[in-house]
């Protein structure tokens, strides 16, 4: 299993990212996919989730209305539509499959996304 996150990058207050994920090495479009973010010293936290059936989505409160998740099965790939960036998003951003309460895999190296003027 193996997760390559991509288009992280310094960016103003109030501007735009779309992250995107690469998975290889399991069933895709069967798995749920979540974006995770951490900062230095804090726990992982919860960003959105996409499931495999009906794209159903659900967000974090902190990016609701402001970030969207999609997912492209035909590409193993799953994104993070980001606007309206605000500082507190400042962080490393990850992906994963999940299966019933597990992780599936290992964590890849995440992208930095930074928003500061």
């Amino acid at each position: 299993v193996q997760y390559v996150e991509s288009g992280g990058d310094l960016v103003q207050p109030g501007g735009s990212l779309r992250l995107s994920c690469a998975a290889s090495g399991f069933a895709f479009s069967s798995y749920v996919m979540r974006w995770y973010r951490q900062t230095p010293g804090k726990e992982r936290e919860l960003v959105a989730t996409i499931f495999s059936i009906g794209g159903v989505t659900q967000y974090a409160d902190s990016v609701k209305g402001r970030f969207t998740i999609s997912r492209d099965n035909s590409k193993n790939t799953v994104y993070l539509q980001m606007n309206s960036l605000k500082p507190e998003d400042t962080a490393v951003y990850y992906c994963t499959a999940i299966r019933g309460s597990n992780y599936v895999g290992s964590w890849g190296q995440g992208t930095q996304v930074t928003v500061s003027s």
